[in-house]
């Protein structure tokens, strides 16, 4: 934990769930904080927490990702703040529509896109110059085990996902005669509001079923992980099984596999109206 003490740590979308994990994670190791979420209430409780356990020292602003001025705004204002940066957690994110790619429109895939990578992507892009100045330092972006495998009713999750995961493997090959380190995250299902925004009873069963580890647990083992150098992080609610069928299974057989573990979540309806169930 020493090894973060006084760092400054970036964290987006500190307003609950694992940002917040983060946020609190980081100050018990004396790591200064840049904090940032869209919601300006939920970011006031962050710091509310933080600052009733730690003494640490919190900067926090209120904005969307997917803003790229505001991001590189902020990039600015923390870097006069505090002279430099140690460590960036792109972590905002939001949940998909829920609904088959057919039925799902366009605008969906643009603003799950827009939060999910371009958050990613800004948050990356506005923070790099300062840790690549000075050669050392952290960019860790979350992606998702749906960042790994393709999953039903969630294309435009998916697909940001993966997108988070194809930007970032690629950033960490070019990264990697540096002393910048790049880590990827692949959550499982973390008990985290991300999915909660969704209406019906297809949402409900999803995060039931699925959403159930801790996110100050998942915050710890990032925090040792980073401890060690460990570039890609899998953790969470079946997150191992997941990462084995990624990487073991063929695609025809794991395709299968991951419908009829997730079809009880799904509102099937769309499907048999498409003649595809």
């Amino acid at each position: 934990m020493a090894k973060f003490s006084g760092k400054v740590v970036v964290v987006t979308g500190a307003g609950s769930g694992m940002g917040r994990s983060y946020a609190l994670e980081f100050a018990r190791c004396g790591s200064k904080l840049a904090l940032m979420d869209f919601d300006g209430k939920g970011l006031e409780e962050t710091v509310r927490l933080v600052k009733a356990s730690t003494s640490a020292d919190i900067l926090h602003r209120v904005f969307d990702v997917s803003n790229r001025e505001a991001m590189f705004g902020f990039a600015d204002e923390v870097l006069q703040h505090y002279g430099t940066v140690d460590m960036v957690i792109n972590n905002a994110g939001v949940a998909g529509l829920g609904q088959p790619g057919w039925d799902t429109p366009i605008e969906s895939y643009e603003r799950v896109m827009n939060i999910n990578f371009y958050g990613v992507l800004y948050g990356t892009k506005a923070f790099l110059p300062e840790l690549m100045r000075k050669n050392s330092g952290h960019i860790v972006n979350v992606s998702s085990i749906f960042g790994l495998v393709g999953a039903p009713s969630h294309t435009d999750y998916s697909a940001s996902k993966f997108a988070v995961r194809g930007f970032t493997e690629a950033l960490m090959v070019e990264l990697c005669n540096t002393k910048v380190g790049v880590h990827l995250v692949h959550p499982g299902g973390i008990a985290t509001n991300i999915a909660k925004a969704g209406d019906g009873e297809a949402f409900k069963k999803f995060n039931d079923n699925y959403l159930t580890t801790s996110p100050d647990e998942i915050a710890q083992v990032v925090r040792k992980s980073l401890e060690f150098g460990v570039v890609k992080i899998v953790y969470g609610n079946d997150s191992f099984k997941t990462w084995l069928g990624s990487n073991f299974v063929p695609l025809k057989w794991l395709n299968r596999l991951v419908w009829a573990d997730m079809k009880k979540t799904l509102d099937l309806g769309s499907y048999t109206k498409a003649g595809v169930r």
